[in-house]
């Protein structure tokens, strides 16, 4: 019986969409042991505020060693390791209550950015070592995404129970059913997903967090 918990996060649909691949892993997941430790898979709701109240109750009720948050990211052709969660809420679209911040800091009194707490480079090469599609991106949006990521940072950042705990986010493409209705769209299988966050998360868990990620180019122009 292993006592290492990994916290998988996954979004209810939004914007209308039937379904949120995001959630698909994360309950796909849900009870798997990898490398020794037991994936928990918990929905979040796509709603600005509650989706951290979510957040805090299942951080209390899992005790994770290992945080990895989905969201959807329609468009993207690959899973995207999220560097870095900015202190700003600024919704295109409303959310799933109604709501659409424009300009507000999702912590009024925290820093400006916060980086994951992830060996980003390490998990996009494991991830792709196991033939998935992966990439590091510079950009979490200003949606529910961003806002959980940086909310989840913030408080491994600043509570002392999350001092040792590692996290970050992860933004996962259209299912093949999804983007069916999107002529041109890419998408990628949820079983692809799957193994993707698997391979990343085994990656995680066998990094030393003491040790320095690894020194690959995956900067972007633009």
């Amino acid at each position: 019986m292993t006592d290492t918990t990994v916290l998988v996060l996954g979004f209810e649909p939004f914007d209308k969409a039937p379904l949120n691949p995001a959630w698909e892993v994360a309950r796909r997941l849900d009870g798997k042991t990898i490398d020794g430790a037991r994936v928990a898979g918990v929905q979040l709701p796509c709603v600005f505020g509650k989706a951290l109240d979510a957040l805090d109750a299942a951080l209390q009720q899992h005790q994770p060693s290992l945080v990895i948050a989905l969201g959807l990211a329609g468009g993207r052709t690959a899973l995207s390791i999220e560097r870095v969660a900015i202190n700003v809420d600024d919704a295109r679209i409303a959310d799933n209550a109604g709501q659409q911040p424009i300009d507000v800091a999702v912590t009024p009194d925290g820093p400006a950015a916060y980086f994951a707490r992830l060996p980003i480079k390490q998990a996009v090469t494991a991830m792709r070592a196991a033939g998935v599609p992966a990439e590091v991106s510079n950009t979490a949006g200003t949606f529910v995404c961003n806002h959980v990521f940086y909310g989840l940072m913030h408080r491994l950042n600043t509570v002392p129970a999350w001092a040792q705990t590692r996290g970050g986010f992860v933004h996962v493409p259209y299912l093949p059913e999804m983007a069916a209705a999107l002529p041109g769209a890419p998408s990628m299988a949820v079983e692809t997903q799957c193994k993707g966050i698997e391979a990343l998360i085994a990656a995680v868990l066998r990094h030393d967090p003491e040790q320095q990620d690894l020194q690959l180019s995956a900067g972007q122009l633009h």
